[in-house]
């Protein structure tokens, strides 16, 4: 395994291998990088022995040009179990499947301070072991893992959103890194506020078609509804800023490693002006090159007899 230094800037990102193996100090970040890795679309599994790594590629169907790809975190510490990682990556290497291993580090002192906030015990202390002793005793014993690491990320002075974005500029496909998912829907308040929604946009404020007869019983998908909303002076500046907030905000939460994201647009109803704007502020993401689904929660309800 040739290292590289996952802190370096890389000139484009990798499509991904078929297999990951996530190793490395206890506090350092397994589980949050098995976390980021099903955010990519990994299939993880969580402390898995090296000699079981062909069986569950077996039953996971992982072959040469399948589109699924998994990710384990395996416990390195006892002295056999990475020559046992070797030889058994060396085997999946033969069948055509390209493996990984990316090293979680830290430094003592910060494993050492993170021990402390979250009080709990070191696994490899014994009888009066102290933390400290723990952690260079496991540093002694994954001393060649991480020599022989393809990727050795430090996570000592980086916070977990830092580190779930190297990982993606590590593994992620340039498409995995730009693209977010978005779910935008409309619905009324007087049906209950969202509990499911990031954003929540209330846009009572803006004057409503129900006081007028001929649009009453249409929706914000008619098209007499949907001109009376947008046309209004308050809805165009409105918009104007709504707009600009979600070009400036998605953005950052996409670097902070966020992949879903779910917007509702509340009126009274969930008829009429909240179905106008949830529509259009859909197309104007989708227009941005989002991957937008745009739903609307209440409009079952509405009076249109």
């Amino acid at each position: 395994m040739a290292q590289q230094d996952a802190v370096e800037e890389l000139d484009s990102p990798s499509l991904g291998p078929d297999l990951i193996v996530i190793t490395g100090m206890s506090g350092a970040g397994r589980t949050e990088a098995m976390h980021t890795f099903e955010d990519l679309g990994y299939f993880c599994i969580d402390n898995l022995p090296p000699s079981l790594l062909l069986n569950l590629v077996s039953l996971a169907g992982l072959n040469v040009g399948s589109s699924r790809k998994l990710a384990v975190v395996c416990d390195l510490r006892a002295q056999e179990f990475f020559p046992e990682l070797t030889r058994e990556l060396g085997k999946l290497d033969e069948m055509g499947i390209t493996t990984k291993v990316l090293f979680l580090d830290s430094t003592d002192e910060q494993l050492l301070n993170r021990y402390k906030a979250t009080r709990r015990r070191h696994p490899l202390c014994e009888g009066d072991m102290s933390v400290l002793d723990g952690i260079r005793k496991e540093r002694d014993l994954l001393d060649e893992a991480r020599k022989q690491a393809d990727y050795v990320l430090d996570t000592s002075v980086t916070r977990p959103q830092d580190t779930r974005a190297k990982i993606r500029a590590l593994f992620a496909s340039e498409n995995d890194i730009d693209e977010m998912r978005i779910s935008v829907y409309s619905f009324g308040f007087k049906h209950g506020a969202p509990i499911d929604a990031d954003i929540v946009i209330d846009v009572r404020f803006l004057p409503n078609p129900y006081y007028d007869k001929e649009l009453r019983t249409k929706t914000g998908l008619d098209r007499e509804v949907s001109e009376f909303v947008l046309g209004q002076p308050e809805t165009k500046r409105f918009l104007e800023r709504w707009y600009a907030l979600l070009d400036e905000i998605i953005p950052g939460y996409i670097k902070e490693g966020k992949q879903y994201l779910t917007i509702g647009v509340g009126c009274t109803g969930g008829q009429h002006r909240s179905v106008a704007l949830a529509t259009v502020t859909g197309q104007h993401l989708s227009q941005a090159g989002y991957h937008v689904n745009t739903t609307h929660r209440d409009l079952a309800l509405a009076e249109v007899n």
